[in-house]
């Protein structure tokens, strides 16, 4: 019998379960994947909303703002990056420019600081690459760009250091109430919790609606991403918008926090909630939108194309709450964009919720700082050399894209939450995100994870699940 059971360990469940370790609370955290951030949570913008977007005074907007002021002290307590680049919401056509005066004011109202509206003169100056047509922008120095794993991942550990336990492969069949608590039927069993948080993505409303005779629907809209390679990574170097439409944000710019650029997302509803296949028309509709605000995007220059899900509610506003008709069940849906700016802030929001309503207690041995991987390319060369004569693994590159070490790999596997997988590694320390895409990395990954887990290499898989890279070998073909 568990406290608190968390479902879902994309960014929202790992915030909720580092805020809420805390206290003195028995939890876990289940996740029908192999791996935290293996959602939504893994293929996003990565961008840290200003919160000038979302509508005023709505639940939406408090989480975008008050979680993009906690993202600096929080990247620094659990060291994972993060940088306040600034965003520019950038306006191509004159008719349109009251538009910007509309978010300004609403960035205003919502609390953003430091927001300016730019004449087409300072906008060119500020980022030479913007189209010729445009008109002016919105300036936000309060938006930022974060590694959405690395925010993820150190949620995790740092939550895990204090306390919370995590089960991976574990997907809720059902939820039934029982007398002041609720059963909780996965694959592995059937597991009891006196509450329960559904932060389960884009399967909120089935996880929702498995309690509640109040149903909900989250539609899974589908972002397609072109990622370009790290030589064009300062072709701008604030996040670039276009007006926002009904259906989002827009197609940006960005550099990312790893040198890279960034072009996406589209907005398609699909089905599907597993459908995150890119599609050429997506990709050539990203491509031409952003061509619109940057010129001359180096779009040759991709190294990689991918899609991911965002969790859409109909009301387009975040569900953070007890169930009305399902007490104890706290629903933490509807978490799209601005899902990741607000993710430190939904967290505090929910284990002070919990806090109050099971009485919970302050630990005194609160572990609130976390320490991330070592990375020896940070090091000075003396440092450095110091570090390879103590562990030689830390001088044996294995992934030359992104100059990864064995001991990076080892260090990752064996981390509190560790990696299991080659996108558990992937994730963790960059090996296979360089270039080449993993073309030279993997089988020397594999070789590491096979000896470190004590795995065969048959089961060594690419994310969990059936992605087993090897199959068929016999003692005959080996």
């Amino acid at each position: 019998m568990y406290d608190v059971v968390i479902i879902g360990a994309g960014v929202t469940g790992c915030a909720v379960a580092r805020e809420l370790s805390r206290y003195q609370v028995n939890a876990c955290v289940i996740e029908k994947c192999e791996d935290v951030c293996c959602g939504t949570s893994k293929a996003n913008s990565a961008i840290v909303h200003a919160g000038f977007d979302a509508a005023e005074g709505s639940l939406m907007a408090k989480m975008n703002v008050e979680g993009n002021e906690l993202m600096e002290q929080l990247s620094k307590d659990l060291d994972f990056p993060f940088e306040r680049n600034g965003s520019l919401v950038v306006c191509m056509n004159k008719e349109d420019l009251p538009g910007l005066q509309t978010l300004y004011d609403r960035g205003v109202k919502n609390g953003v600081r430091g927001l300016r509206i730019l004449t087409k003169e300072e906008v060119l100056e500020m980022e030479p690459n913007l189209s010729d047509h445009v008109e002016g922008a919105l300036y936000a120095p309060t938006g930022g760009i974060v590694c959405p794993f690395g925010l993820t991942i150190a949620l995790a550990e740092n939550a895990n250091v204090n306390g919370v336990e995590f089960k991976f492969d574990t997907e809720v069949k059902d939820i039934k109430k029982a007398d002041g608590y609720y059963e909780i039927e996965t694959g592995n069993g059937t597991i009891e919790s006196r509450y329960v948080v559904n932060a389960a993505g884009v399967y909120a409303d089935v996880i929702h609606n498995m309690v509640s005779g109040k149903k909900i629907k989250i539609v899974a809209r589908r972002g397609d991403y072109c990622l370009l390679d790290r030589s064009v990574g300062n072709y701008v170097s604030k996040t670039i918008f276009p007006l926002p439409t009904k259906l989002g944000k827009g197609v940006l710019v960005s550099p990312t926090v790893h040198g890279n650029l960034i072009v996406g997302p589209t907005a398609i509803d699909i089905e599907d909630k597993e459908g995150t296949n890119t599609t050429k028309e997506g990709l050539d509709d990203l491509i031409a939108k952003a061509g619109g605000t940057v010129k001359d995007l180096p779009i040759r220059q991709v190294i990689t194309s991918f899609a991911g899900l965002r969790a859409h509610e109909e009301g387009h506003e975040f569900i953070i709450g007890e169930a009305e008709d399902a007490k104890q069940f706290i629903d933490v849906a509807g978490i799209e964009s601005p899902g990741l700016s607000s993710a430190p802030a939904i967290g505090v929001m929910v284990a002070d919720m919990l806090r109050d309503k099971m009485g919970l207690e302050e630990k005194t041995d609160f572990v609130a700082t976390r320490k991330g991987l070592l990375n020896p390319a940070s090091l000075s060369m003396e440092e450095r050399n110091r570090l390879i004569k103590e562990n030689p693994a830390y001088g044996t590159i294995i992934c030359r894209c992104e100059s990864v070490t064995e001991g990076e790999i080892i260090d990752a596997i064996h981390r509190p939450v560790g990696a299991r997988s080659l996108d558990g590694v992937k994730r963790r320390t960059r090996a296979g995100m360089g270039r080449c895409q993993a073309g030279f990395c993997s089988p020397r990954t594999m070789e590491i994870l096979e000896r470190e887990l004590n795995m065969s290499m048959e089961e060594i898989t690419k994310s969990g699940g059936n992605s087993r890279i090897v199959i068929g070998r016999t003692k005959e073909n080996v």
